[in-house]
């Protein structure tokens, strides 16, 4: 199953720190997400982008997680000939995550 199936996604970014948020579609599913989406599993998924620290923040009430991508953006969007200079597509990326079959 892919992330895209159980949650949405949001970016931002702040010179060369992207975030990624990933929302939970239905809030029960939110311990699922805090199981299977770890900082370590970004940080994977992003190799050869993100060269920093991956920090993850938990956001319980709102059934939401927050991913911040250190040196994320090649330099930062005024410094980068990047395509993608704000990090918008990541969130498709991470979206794309495989997880295990969510059980009923």
């Amino acid at each position: 199953m892919k992330l895209r199936e159980v949650a949405h996604s949001r970016t931002g970014d702040k010179g060369n720190t992207s975030n990624i948020s990933v929302i939970a579609f239905d809030p029960a599913n939110y311990a699922f997400l805090r199981e299977h989406v770890t900082a370590e599993r970004v940080k994977t998924l992003f190799t050869g982008i993100v060269r920093g620290d991956v920090k993850r923040y938990e956001m319980p009430t709102i059934g939401a997680l927050n991913f911040v991508l250190m040196d994320a953006l090649g330099g930062g969007v005024t410094r980068s000939l990047a395509l993608d200079q704000h990090g918008k597509s990541l969130s498709s990326a991470l979206l794309d995550l495989d997880l295990p079959a969510l059980r009923e």
